[in-house]
């Protein structure tokens, strides 16, 4: 399974960016698709999950701001995040897990800075 994320970028406090993570190659096997962050310095955190069922869930830091979502069809997740704060500033990673294997993607800088 390969992943290739886009979507980052700079915003202002208060603005709205999209993140999107295509999977590719053995992509029918997936099972849970997630996105993680990891800010300067700290350790690589859960930022939300999705299930095959598309059941989800968030971390307390961007509950009712981020939403997550998928197209099966695209084989895609979608990090939408919303009212982002200067924390919020991360590379940030999709994961999938496909066979009970994850797998990473490249990567995508989101700056939130004014």
């Amino acid at each position: 399974v390969q992943l290739q994320a886009s979507g980052g970028g700079l915003v202002q406090p208060g603005g709205s960016l999209r993140l999107s993570c295509t999977a590719s190659g053995s992509s029918f096997l997936i099972s849970a698709m997630s996105w993680y962050r990891q800010a300067p310095g700290k350790q690589r955190e859960l930022v939300a999950i999705i299930s095959s069922d598309s059941s989800t869930n968030y971390a307390d830091s961007v509950k009712g701001r981020f939403t997550i979502s998928r197209d099966n069809a695209k084989n895609t997740v979608y990090l939408q995040m919303n009212s982002l704060k200067p924390e919020d500033t991360a590379v940030y990673y999709c994961n999938v897990v496909a066979r009970l294997v994850g797998y990473w993607g490249q990567g995508t800088q989101v700056t939130v800075s004014s």
